[in-house]
């Protein structure tokens, strides 16, 4: 058996509301994953009494080929949680070895670990997490800072400097509507098409991604904050009126929710990607991931086409708008409200009353309606943005002006019209992406089409031989893969490709209509290279985003056509693939 991870837990996560400590124990398939538990469990009750925690509670998670052992612990003294939590994790590793710990070792270790706790504990944090209890204000603490109230209603302390409870001004605190935006796919452009209805609707928004932490249409801050960390530089901003979190799997398995409430959360879709991390190992679990945000929110906006999500949500309690393509699902005829393309139409239910929203003609980053996965995301947003209480005049405003554009949602099929040649750059890093950016290639017009294609290493080797059977059910006439120099993530330089080129080959496409390009700036210049008018390039990126978008700005500022020289390409920051 070995201990694969450690860590604290800080909201509301897969096992419980409850911040604490939990350790993911893997072990061989013949394990009985019950033995296991119950070995533990003997040990992680006498601890918590010996250093004092006896109404602290234990809880466990069984996942393919391990377990989650979690304890409940004062949010002041979670690190001191960890270690509590693993000197009852060696305790039972000798138990099941047939040995047992004497009493005058618990005894030891408790004196040790009190001491910790004692280091740890900041009684002040207890109290004025307390007191905004008391006002119904949400409360926020990291390391660092410690803060009562949200958005403009907010006010932030150095978490070793807090005041006492009347010294704060209650009556100018407060909180603001926030939203959680989770699932495999469409998470950013969501939540980014939802920010613009709240600057429509006159109000600044405050967002966090996988790109950063934006308030209204400034960068905060650069780089991956779809976890806990760039919620809380979101909700502690004092501009921020209203909140859309995009909420990614990783931070919720690490340290689980940012905020204990959200007045709605939103859930995409799963699909296969990262499995196998976390102790989730199938699409079942994945979506158990997901429907954490549930553990806060008082209402959800479900894919009702998702044959996996739509019975948990459906399941769970809660007040949900369902949202589908298809206008004859029977989930849209329940509860209050739902949303639905019928026809090109954008139609909203509240209550008995349908409206006709916008036709996806004007809706531009639906592309006329070819690109069907950006409709499911225009409808989730459709959906938040009613819970939100925005009014329908913003909500149609916010989907004529949003545009898939380098400038308002990069990254996220951005178009460029390149003498003839049409080009896609795209983030498609799983199979369910890749068929969607396919399906929406298969609706527009192309002479001859190409696609760049590569992965990080930390995907199994199934998990890329699927990527390269969506690429192949598109039949492209050209398929460039691509090395990812800076993600090969424990594979050798060049592995990665030949895979691919393996699989594809096995499918069937023509040894000559495969390339290898030594990097995906290089890849993009072979592409602009082979390509003629009439041609449409899928150029799918993960690491050199900001100098292909610079470059193909440059491209279409210059009146670049196929043939020409291509410009030098321009320094800018890479996107890492996530």
């Amino acid at each position: 058996m070995e201990v694969r991870d450690s860590r604290r837990l800080t909201g509301p996560n897969i096992l419980w509301e409850k911040p604490g400590a939990v350790l993911d124990i893997s072990f061989a398939a013949d394990t009985e994953a019950e033995a296991v538990i119950e070995a533990w469990r003997n040990p992680a009750r006498q601890i918590l009494e010996a250093v004092g925690w006896g109404q602290e509670e234990i809880a466990s998670r069984v996942f393919r080929g391990g377990v989650s052992l979690a304890i409940s612990a004062p949010v002041d003294a979670l690190y001191a949680a960890t270690e509590v939590n693993e000197w009852a994790w060696e305790a039972a590793s000798r138990a099941l070895a047939g040995g047992s710990v004497p009493k005058a070792e618990l005894d030891a270790a408790a004196v040790r670990l009190r001491r910790l706790i004692a280091e740890e504990a900041n009684p002040a944090l207890l109290v004025l997490a307390e007191a905004a209890r008391d006002q119904k204000l949400t409360f926020l603490s990291d390391d660092d800072h410690a803060s009562v109230g949200l958005g403009t209603g907010s006010e932030t302390f150095k978490v070793r400097e807090l005041p006492a409870p009347m010294a704060v001004d209650w009556e100018s605190r407060s909180d603001i509507p926030v939203a959680l935006v989770t699932g495999t796919n469409g998470k950013t452009t969501t939540v980014r098409l939802l920010a613009a209805m709240v600057s429509a609707a006159g109000k600044t928004p405050g967002f966090c991604s996988t790109e950063g932490v934006w308030v209204g249409s400034q960068v905060v801050e650069a780089g991956d904050y779809a976890g806990p960390g760039g919620a809380r530089k979101v909700l502690r901003n004092p501009r921020v009126e209203i909140a859309v979190l995009e909420t990614a799997r990783g931070g919720m398995l690490r340290r689980g929710l940012a905020v204990p409430r959200a007045r709605i959360a939103a859930l995409t879709n799963v699909a296969e990607d990262h499995l196998g991390e976390w102790g989730v190992h199938d699409l079942d679990e994945l979506a158990e991931t997901k429907m954490i945000v549930g553990r806060a929110a008082q209402g959800l906006v479900v894919n009702a086409e998702d044959p996996v999500l739509a019975p948990k949500a459906a399941a769970c309690g809660l007040p949900i708008t369902w949202f589908s393509l298809d206008p004859g699902r029977e989930e849209l005829t329940r509860g209050d409200t739902a949303c639905w393309l019928e026809g090109t139409s954008l139609r909203l239910r509240r209550g008995s009353t349908v409206h006709t929203l916008l036709d996806v003609a004007d809706v531009p980053m639906t592309l006329a309606g070819a690109a069907r996965h950006n409709v499911a995301n225009a409808l989730t947003a459709v959906g938040l943005a009613v819970a939100l209480e925005l009014p329908l005049e913003a909500i149609r405003r916010g989907l004529r002006t949003f545009t898939s554009s380098a400038d308002q949602n990069p990254g996220r099929l951005n178009r460029f019209d390149l003498g003839g040649v049409q080009v896609l750059v795209d983030f498609a890093h799983n199979p369910h992406g890749m068929a969607a950016l396919l399906a929406t290639a298969a609706a527009l017009p192309a002479r001859r089409r190409l696609v760049l294609l590569g992965q990080a290493g930390d995907r199994d080797d199934e998990a890329l031989k699927s990527l390269a059977r969506e690429v192949w059910k598109g039949r492209p006439d050209r398929i460039i893969l691509k090395e990812l120099e800076s993600d090969l993530r424990g594979r050798k330089a060049g592995e990665i490709p030949r895979l691919l080129a393996l699989e594809l080959q096995r499918l069937g496409a023509p040894k000559e209509a495969v390339s290898f390009a030594d990097s995906e700036l290089t890849a993009v210049q072979e592409a602009l290279s082979w390509a003629r008018p009439g041609d449409l390039l899928l150029l799918v990126s993960h690491v050199a985003r900001g100098q292909i978008l610079a470059l193909l700005s440059a491209m279409s500022a210059q009146g670049w056509r196929p043939g020409q020289a291509l410009p030098a390409i321009p320094p800018a920051e890479s996107t890492e693939l996530t």
